[in-house]
């Protein structure tokens, strides 16, 4: 009798014995009235008189809410913002009674808050001020929940979801303004070319003009030496001799060169000693009519100073 008595005693003590894991509470009631929280570890009840009626998570917890509302110039989006929270541990008897679903609770919290900012910001506006709608939820739901055991640590809007059909606008509206971008970029890019292109002709243009002018230039000053030199070396020549000979020498060069380029055309060109004499002829007039010009047309004196 004794020992069936110990036995029923040892059960008695072992039924009232419990553990609750770490980052844990619960909520020990005598006969429905509160009577303590238990910590992480071996607790004790009374058996058959207390009772352990819930436990709550100390570990930060997330819920991810997503609300449907609508932009300043009427875009329907879908804010979807992350709330982090947990049951503060001096007021784990608030969190147990006083709300029956804490995440409906703050659901309806984060609701009314981004319901009521998100209207006044225009679409392209909300993605930059998501840091401030996700603070404004953060400092509602703090006062709220405070009072209900919970603390907030962080909310966050993690994602800004347009319609379809609003994305596809605004990817379009984006593509045009980077082909405009594009398309100016590169007109100034074919201005700069064919600047560059005119100033590189106009720069040859005049290089090949002074590199022509300097070569009558040599020519000139050459055939004056010849002149003077054929002149001094053979006695009683004339200029106009020392001229056709010049002519004759040139001619038969310039004969020399077009039968030696392999890439030369026929060229029909007077050859007999009446061609040169014609040549010489002409300009032997040339120069006699510029010498009667000049003779009839004197330069004016210049005129003296007052």
């Amino acid at each position: 009798m004794v020992f069936v008595l110990l036995v029923i005693i040892a059960i008695f003590i072992v039924s009232g014995l419990f553990t609750v894991r770490q980052q844990t509470a619960a909520i020990v009631e005598r006969f429905g009235k509160f009577k303590r929280v238990a910590g992480a570890g071996l607790n004790f009840k009374v058996p058959l008189i207390d009772r352990v009626s819930g436990r709550m998570s100390l570990r930060v917890q997330q819920l991810d809410v997503r609300v449907e509302t609508k932009t300043k110039d009427n875009v329907f989006v879908f804010v979807i913002v992350s709330v982090q929270y947990f049951v503060i541990p001096e007021k784990v008897v608030d969190a147990f009674y006083k709300l029956q679903n804490a995440e409906a609770q703050i659901t309806s919290y984060v609701y009314d808050v981004v319901r009521a900012r998100v209207p006044n910001i225009i679409l392209d506006n909300v993605f930059e001020t998501k840091d401030d709608i996700a603070q404004a939820v953060k400092l509602e739901l703090e006062q709220i929940m405070d009072d209900f055991g919970y603390g907030i640590v962080k909310a966050l809007v993690t994602d800004i979801d347009p319609d379809a059909n609003v994305k596809a606008s605004m990817n379009q509206i984006n593509a045009a303004q980077r082909l405009r971008v594009a398309a100016v970029e590169q007109a100034e890019a074919d201005k700069i070319r064919v600047v560059k292109a005119a100033e590189a002709e106009a720069e040859s243009k005049a290089l090949q003009g002074q590199g022509i002018a300097n070569q009558r230039m040599a020519i000139v000053n050459g055939l004056k030496e010849s002149v003077e030199e054929f002149q001094s070396n053979v006695a009683g020549t004339s200029a106009q001799d020392v001229m056709n000979l010049v002519l004759m020498t040139q001619y038969f060069d310039t004969l020399k060169e077009v039968g030696l380029s392999s890439n030369s055309n026929t060229i029909m060109i007077p050859h007999s000693p009446a061609g040169m004499s014609d040549i010489s002829d002409q300009l032997r007039n040339a120069m006699i009519t510029a010498n009667e010009i000049s003779k009839n047309h004197p330069k004016a004196a210049p005129k003296q100073g007052a």
